[in-house]
Formats: C-alpha cells, structure tokens, sequence
C-alpha cells in the first residue's frame, strides 16, 4: 500500500476516534444532565438562608389613624 494512502487511512481513523469519544462523553452528559440539575438544586436549597417571616403588626389600622 502506498505511503500516501495509509497515512490518508490513519488520519481518517484518528478523526474516527476522535468523533466517537467526542460523541460518547456528549451523549453522557446529556443522560447526567437530570441528575446534575437535581444535585445542584439540593444544593442550593441547602445553602440558602432561610427566610424569616414578616412579624405581623402589632396594631390595627384604627391605632394608627388615633396615633397620628
């Protein structure tokens, strides 16, 4: 076989490969995509503060309008 076309061969093997592992890790990160987007938001639940509720008021509307 000439040398021209084995390292055509080659070259189009290595681009081969190369395509297949590029096309293998994208379809695993597309299957772990829902339980990334699950873990994160574990996550952040976990790290956020919690809120504190409004303390009701104390008065009424009428206390106010004798106040003022």
């Amino acid at each position: 076989m000439p040398l021209i076309v084995e390292a055509i061969l080659v070259s189009i093997g290595m681009l081969l490969i190369f395509a297949l592992g590029f096309v293998a890790i994208f379809l695993l990160a597309i299957t772990m995509s829902p339980i990334e987007r699950s873990l994160s938001k574990v996550i952040w639940d976990a790290t956020m503060p919690k809120r504190q509720l409004p303390l009701p008021p104390k008065g009424s509307f009428r206390d106010f309008s004798k106040k003022h």
